[in-house]
């Protein structure tokens, strides 16, 4: 696995960069990466607030 590099560019780069890194991944590679996505907004929806 490549080690995660971060990019700092203008808004419509960063967008082309993104969206040919999805464009080079498999169907499976996408579908993974969105059932992680959809898995951290189900956790994030139902954690207790944190209270003070």
């Amino acid at each position: 696995m490549e080690a995660s590099k971060l990019y700092h560019a203008h808004p419509s780069k960063m967008e082309a960069r993104h969206i040919e890194e999805i464009r080079k991944m498999t169907a499976q590679q996408r579908f993974e990466k969105l059932m992680a996505i959809i898995e951290i907004s189900y956790l994030l929806e139902i954690a207790k607030p944190i209270s003070k």
